[in-house]
């Protein structure tokens, strides 16, 4: 009798708390809104349907209680900078893509460039990483930065105070911590596949894998 009191006293500790446990798992495993800074670095889960996000990997360049402003960094174009000529000054022998930054406002250019010193006008990002949208400062950036450490982007990612975390809450993005080496991919096409794989997502979000390691 003792031993069957026992065998129930067990099942009914593992019927109470293994749903506990699991939904605890699941809780820490889903980003939430605290996880969103200037900086991070949003991946679209396999599940995303817009189209305009559906595997993207993206990077906040602002984000405030009025909104998130982001730039998709792996969907480079076909399109060289040599095609800004009329645009821009010093592109004329670029062939670097441009980059399709967001469905929003792609007539305009911005640009997110690696710089040991802050840019005059530029906006800081995270690290040595800064945002650039006057002309001026683009130009200037463009004649002293190599493909490696400059993109171009046309329209930009955007979202209204509270719409973010209300994707978050949908379990539409996972949120990484600021990644130089991601940003600038040098194979940006393939970054994505390389991202949703949970393993890599763990590792990329570890601690100690530092800021400028490129995901494997």
């Amino acid at each position: 009798m003792a031993g069957r009191r026992y065998f129930r006293l067990v099942a009914l500790w593992v019927v109470l708390l293994v749903p506990t446990v699991w939904g605890q798992l699941l809780v820490q495993g889903q980003a939430t809104a605290q996880d969103l800074a200037t900086g991070k670095i949003l991946v679209a889960r396999r599940h995303m349907a817009d189209l305009n996000f559906a595997q993207t990997v993206i990077l906040l360049v602002q984000h405030d209680e009025k909104g998130t402003v982001g730039l998709i960094v792996n969907r480079p174009t076909k399109i060289p900078l040599s095609r800004l000529t009329k645009e821009f000054e010093g592109v004329k022998d670029r062939s670097d893509p441009l980059y399709l930054g967001g469905p929003m406002e792609r007539s305009g250019v911005m640009a997110l460039v690696r710089s040991r010193a802050k840019p005059e006008d530029a906006k800081a990002v995270f690290a040595d990483v800064y945002m650039i949208s006057v002309k001026e400062t683009l130009e200037k950036a463009i004649a002293a930065a190599t493909s490696s450490r400059l993109h171009l982007y046309l329209g930009y990612a955007g979202w209204a105070a509270g719409q973010l975390e209300l994707e978050l809450g949908m379990d539409a993005w996972d949120v990484l911590p600021p990644n130089a080496g991601m940003v600038f991919d040098p194979h940006p096409e393939t970054l994505w596949n390389r991202l949703v794989d949970r393993e890599n997502l763990q590792n990329a979000a570890a601690p100690s894998r530092g800021s400028a390691r490129r995901p494997g």
